[in-house]
């Protein structure tokens, strides 16, 4: 067995992950919606994640970033070491498990890589399954946000909404971002924002797989959000905007951030401004 950490893709298959299962430096994450997913069957080794660990979990804005110290003791608890490349994965297409990676970017720890189309592609592609709850090593993780700029605040958006620079990408519904949809006390979308549903960039035929890169890249350059530009992406919880900037980063766009307050803040305000 290989001791040399294993250097793979960011968008990853499940035969070159089903090659790896037996890697030392390998942590496996299922983050699912449904927790029943995960004990119905998991790829072997994988640990449980509740996704609501990636969530303050209460203030104003309960799905805001969690504090430092509750990252820290999170990622203590799933074993993470600075050598330790972190594979998830989720029952959903790609959203918890996006949220996840995204938060490993906010501190700095780039060692990761997307199962493509999480347990869904992984079934149908006929690869073992386990039914045993895997326990990962707990380790001693210091996580600090390393990263800060993979996350934009609510005050920079503000100002930057006039930005030819800027590209907001709202992953919500079509019927949410034109404001027929919501429960906020304001609803509509944030001026500019174009709207690409998250549900389009996952492939419904090919068990959530992502869609094809280049129907993809065409799909979101008609909306102005072209690669020369900051993107920032959005929805009601920065859940299934967890997808969008992955994809976003898979795609090649090399600056792409997320708005983690996402639609929960800014539609709760009266001081932010709203289109319909």
């Amino acid at each position: 067995m290989s001791s040399e950490i294993p250097q793979l893709p960011l968008i990853l298959d499940s035969a070159t992950l089903s090659r790896h299962l037996e890697d030392p430096h390998l942590l496996i994450i299922d983050v699912p919606l449904k927790p029943e997913s995960y004990e119905s069957g998991h790829v072997p080794g994988a640990v449980f994640l509740d996704a609501r660990r990636l969530l303050a979990g209460s203030g104003e804005v309960p799905n805001d970033v969690p504090s430092e110290a509750a990252l820290s003791a999170l990622f203590s608890e799933l074993g993470l070491t600075p050598e330790t490349h972190v594979v998830a994965y989720d029952d959903e297409g790609g959203g918890w498990a996006g949220r996840l990676l995204w938060t490993l970017e906010l501190i700095g720890h780039r060692r990761y890589s997307y199962l493509n189309g999480g347990i869904h592609a992984w079934r149908a592609d006929g690869q073992p399954l386990s039914t045993t709850p895997a326990s990962p090593t707990p380790s001693e993780y210091e996580a600090a946000y390393l990263n800060p700029q993979v996350q934009i605040r609510r005050e920079e958006l503000l100002e930057r909404l006039d930005d030819p620079a800027l590209a907001i990408w709202d992953a919500r519904s079509d019927e949410e971002y034109r404001g027929v949809k919501g429960d906020n006390r304001q609803l509509g979308h944030i001026p500019g924002a174009v709207n690409l549903d998250w549900l389009e960039v996952m492939d419904k035929g090919r068990d959530l797989r992502l869609r094809d890169y280049a129907e993809l890249v065409t799909e979101l350059e008609a909306r102005g959000l072209t690669q020369d530009k900051e993107i920032v992406t959005h929805c009601q919880t920065h859940h299934r905007s967890g997808l969008t900037w992955l994809a976003a980063k898979a795609l090649g766009y090399d600056n792409v951030r997320a708005y983690p307050g996402s639609w929960k803040e800014w539609g709760n305000r009266d001081d932010t401004p709203v289109e319909k």
